[in-house]
């Protein structure tokens, strides 16, 4: 259990008829990020709560940073970083203020505290506005110094519920290479997030939860071949080419493609994706066929996650 920063077996919590848990099964390898994803009401907030100390599982076990949560939660809590959907900072402190406040709270000395805000600052590239008082920071601003806070103890194992909710695209980008560079220094982190092209960007492993179990896990190519590996995606100019493409596709793929008529795409997945390619351009110039555009693909992980989560992932998409 060495070489893993979390491990899960079998957690189950109930609350009354409901079972938020049941048979709860992970392993986070130390130094990566793991994406846990899964619909509403899947439970992954109950998860969290329970590997970081804050919930009390009805069985199973669980690990983090080598300590067990249960015998154990003082030395977990000492150990890992968390940090919620909305930034815990002060707006009328500066940022280095807020840094200096939460290593008193953690019970640092002063001047230890005052050393760990400048080597934060400095790790999340906010040295430079760290007299700036965070009300006129950005989104990624304040979002980098709330991940800064969760590391003042420099803990092992830092647990982020959905860390980049409401950001823009810029601000997202400063908190996804955060996050990559905490891993890089060989942090682990477990999140959740309701962005599966976060995940996608973000990941090494992912692990798919459904009703309190996880049902699916794996990197994310891993998981996109489940389903089918390479695709190629087909749109026709004309529609009434639709029935005469799909007659292309299916015979160099060997596969009946799935079509959309109103977006007059046609899809099919290929195990021989450039020779599949090259015949269906050459076919479809031989026989006149007009195309808006053509293109290989994989899966995506919505995708992956409707298929994997079915009805429960429907909805929670919608």
């Amino acid at each position: 259990m060495d070489s893993f920063a979390v491990v899960a077996e079998g957690v189950r919590k109930r609350y009354g008829d409901t079972h938020a848990l049941d048979g709860f099964d992970l392993t986070v390898p130390e130094g990566t990020v793991c994406g846990l994803l899964g619909p509403n009401g899947a439970g992954k907030t109950t998860a969290v709560r329970v590997l970081t100390t804050l919930l009390r599982a009805d069985a199973g076990r669980a690990v983090v940073a080598g300590f067990d949560v249960t015998a154990e939660p003082a030395q977990v809590r000492y150990r890992i970083g968390l940090a919620g959907q909305r930034p815990a900072v002060d707006e009328i402190l500066t940022g280095r203020e807020n840094l200096e406040m939460w290593g008193r709270l953690y019970h640092l000395d002063a001047a230890t505290a005052r050393r760990r805000a400048g080597e934060l600052l400095d790790r999340f590239g906010l040295a430079d506005d760290a007299g700036k008082r965070v009300k006129h920071y950005s989104g990624g601003m304040r979002r980098r110094l709330d991940l800064a806070a969760a590391f003042v103890l420099a803990p092992r194992v830092l647990f982020l519920d959905e860390p980049t909710t409401g950001l823009d695209p810029r601000n997202r980008n400063e908190v996804w290479q955060a996050v990559r560079d905490l891993a890089a220094a060989g942090s682990t982190v477990l999140m959740t997030t309701q962005y599966l092209f976060e995940a996608d960007q973000l990941a090494h492993q992912i692990a798919v939860i459904d009703s309190g179990r996880v049902i699916a896990g794996g990197s994310p190519d891993l998981l996109k071949s489940m389903i089918g590996g390479d695709q190629i995606d087909l749109v026709v100019r004309d529609a009434a080419d639709l029935a005469e493409a799909a007659r292309v596709l299916a015979a160099a793929a060997g596969a009946e493609p799935a079509a959309d008529p109103d977006a007059r795409r046609l899809t099919v997945p290929v195990r021989d994706r450039i020779g599949a390619l090259t015949e269906v351009v050459r076919e479809l110039r031989e026989r006149g066929i007009a195309v808006e555009d053509v293109a290989l693909r994989r899966p995506t992980l919505d995708e992956v996650f409707l298929s994997l989560t079915g009805e429960s992932g429907r909805k929670a998409a919608a």
